[in-house]
């Protein structure tokens, strides 16, 4: 037996298929573009996500039996907010990405109201242009015609998950999970449901929202005239970071992982109790059972990491792939005293500064571009380790995406962290998770307990730098984070 994943994320869609024994069988992808209508503003087309998902899994198809297929699962970017049409499902405009920041005076307009402390008690979240709800406000103050549609109930309203599923099924379920919901500044984490008070002060009808279903279990079916042929249970949800959190086993409270993507993300499962930070770190439903149990996190998420990355081969173009920064990078034994802060959307925890950009500083005139390279693999680090800083570590750390198949990367991270640093041998545990979540709900796996056997060991990377050495660097990237803060602000 076996389960189809979809991991739509940030820059492209992924489609696998996961074997009982937690193997990866088939593997497809497809990237699409990315909009920059406006300095600060980026924007997905759904249909380009759309064909993106049905790309991906038609290459996944070619090399696998759809026979041998018993669910789909799901998971997404999360903060992206879409509309679409309920009876056409095209969408009127462009979705607004997770990394878009024009809501930020939006937010410092709710904050000066005093909603912040009120927001934060019940969501878990913060003000900031990251969630997804003054997206919905944004579009509701400037584009009424559009919003219109949304309130008479023509439109739909949704996170990516959402979207597919009703692409999946040609419009028959308009359903999210508790991971989603739990990101869009609606939800009420004690309550597990929609609030109507957050629904209220950021104005968006509950009617246009999706229901909440089980992170596993029946949830919605595929329409094969939509969905390449398939028939399918979509048995599994979940947003990417919680799902990378089950795709690793991080099953019980206290046990932790980082994901290196287009942005990075510590999680910590922090069981049935809903955690509260006074130190910028998020509190967030990881998922819920179908029998109703509901599991928590507390989150420090960082914008810009593996983008950083992206921008040096797309922006500057000083290298040709995301695999050429260790060998790059290993040309020098240090950045040469250059720090790079990678806030080109801003700042996420623990700093929460949406008027930050981009920074480099240290440069001379023996500056290659081997040390902005090395300077980005750093910052990668230091931003791990700025979260870390206030959260509580044991003595390893887990990590899995993209940019953790970077050895040199892991080895730094190590350094600046002092702790151990695993890798599992299977780092797709984004797509992973979902196929976890979807095995559960249609029986190939009996219960959470039976995944842990899937996770194996690659690598283990020790600290080997002097601590003084690490502190040092460290304390340059903090003078650096604060010469980047509050460059946008008017």
């Amino acid at each position: 037996m076996s389960v189809l994943a979809i991991d739509a994320g940030t820059t492209g869609v992924t489609a696998v298929v996961v074997t009982e024994s937690g193997e990866i069988a088939a593997k497809g992808y497809q990237e699409f573009p990315q909009h920059f209508p406006r300095p600060g503003w980026v924007e997905h087309e759904p249909e380009e996500i759309w064909q993106a998902t049905l790309a991906a899994t038609t290459q996944v198809l070619e090399r696998y039996d759809a026979a041998q297929l018993r669910a789909v699962g799901i998971t997404n970017q999360r903060e992206t907010i879409a509309l679409w049409d309920r009876e056409t499902l095209t969408s009127p405009r462009r979705a607004i990405v997770w990394q878009d920041r024009r809501t930020a005076e939006i937010c410092e307009r709710l904050q000066a109201a005093g909603h912040e402390p009120r927001v934060s008690e019940v969501t878990g979240l913060r003000l900031d242009p990251y969630f997804s709800g003054t997206k919905l406000t944004w579009l509701a103050d400037n584009e009424p015609h559009t919003w219109a549609l949304v309130q008479s109930g023509r439109y739909a309203v949704g996170t990516i998950d959402s979207y597919l599923i009703a692409r999946m099924s040609r419009g028959t379920w308009h359903v999210t999970d508790v991971s989603n919901a739990s990101r869009t500044l609606l939800f009420d984490l004690a309550a597990g449901d929609w609030s109507p008070e957050m629904c209220g002060l950021f104005g968006v009808p509950r009617d246009a929202l999706p229901d909440i279903a089980p992170s596993w279990g029946d949830i919605a079916r595929t329409d094969p005239t939509s969905f390449c042929g398939l028939s399918l249970p979509v048995a599994g949800i979940a947003g990417d970071q919680q799902s990378a959190l089950f795709g690793q086993t991080c099953l019980d409270a206290g046990d932790s992982k980082c994901t290196y993507g287009t942005g990075s993300f510590i999680l910590t499962n922090t069981g049935a109790e809903v955690p509260r930070s006074n130190a910028g770190l998020l509190s967030t439903a990881a998922w819920r059972s179908p029998s109703g149990e509901m599991t928590y996190a507390q989150e420090g998420a960082i914008f810009v990491t593996g983008a950083a990355v992206q921008w040096l081969r797309d922006g500057l173009q000083i290298i040709d792939s995301a695999e050429d920064t260790a060998r790059i990078a290993a040309e020098v034994p240090d950045s040469g005293d250059v720090v790079f802060v990678p806030a080109l959307t801003g700042l996420g925890a623990p700093h929460w500064d949406p008027h930050a950009r981009g920074t480099i500083v240290g440069i001379t005139r023996g500056t290659t571009r081997a040390h902005l390279v090395r300077a980005t693999l750093e910052a990668i680090a230091f931003e791990v380790r700025d979260v870390l800083e206030t959260m509580p570590m044991g003595d390893t750390l887990r990590v899995d995406g993209g940019a953790s198949a970077n050895d040199l990367l892991c080895q730094i991270q190590a350094d600046q962290l002092g702790i151990a640093v695993e890798r599992p041998r299977m780092i797709e545990t984004t797509a992973l998770g979902a196929a976890f979540l979807a095995g559960l709900g249609v029986g190939v796996w009996d219960s959470p307990d039976d995944l842990r056997r899937t996770w194996i060991l690659d690598r283990r990377f020790e600290p080997t730098r002097d601590r003084a050495s690490a502190d040092a660097a460290y304390a340059r990237w903090t003078d650096a984070v604060r010469r980047s803060r509050g460059w946008a602000r008017d």
